[in-house]
């Protein structure tokens, strides 16, 4: 079982709480918080650093705002992931916007070079060694088109993004 991540969208400031490490315990503090987060939320799942090696060229880094789109942001949890069980990274209205338009202004067909499974699997990317020809545009593709539609409806409405990593299934 490897890591997922999900994201949720919401106001920069929530509930009149300016502190995005209080707003984060204050969302994820409940079990139900995907439910709660309707439309708002995605799951990139599992593909999550396959999605940032072919945004990046790297697992891990990459410059920004291509970085923003998966691994990037502030890292809410340094203490607390214990607490929430679950590391939670804050990106910025202001980020949000600048990812999604490179998003929005990066065709998926541009990112085919970076798709090598086998570069992948040497660089260490979770799930990258049951990757197969097909995926990149069976799976892959998809991923990249809903995940490039969220950013742009969060940047839309001047939203922040919360990323969540847990374990995942």
């Amino acid at each position: 079982m490897g890591l997922a991540m999900s994201y949720l969208r919401v106001p920069p400031v929530l509930e009149g709480e300016p502190d995005p490490g209080r707003t984060a315990h204050h969302l994820f503090g409940r079990p139900d918080w995907r439910s709660r987060g309707g439309a708002g939320v995605f799951e990139l799942g599992g593909a999550w650093q396959i999605m940032h090696y072919l945004v990046t060229g790297d697992p891990w880094e990459g410059r920004h705002p291509e970085a923003d789109a998966v691994c990037g942001g502030r890292l809410l949890t340094e203490d607390g992931a214990d607490e929430l069980g679950m590391d939670v990274i804050y990106l910025a209205p202001e980020r949000v916007k600048v990812a999604a338009d490179h998003l929005a202004s990066t065709p998926f067909g541009s990112l085919i070079d970076r798709y090598d499974p086998a570069a992948m699997v040497k660089a260490g990317v979770q799930d990258a060694a049951g990757l197969d020809d097909d995926a990149r545009e069976r799976d892959l593709r998809p991923v990249y088109e809903a995940l490039t539609a969220f950013f742009t409806a969060a940047a839309t409405e001047g939203q922040a993004i919360f990323k969540v990593m847990a374990p995942g299934n």
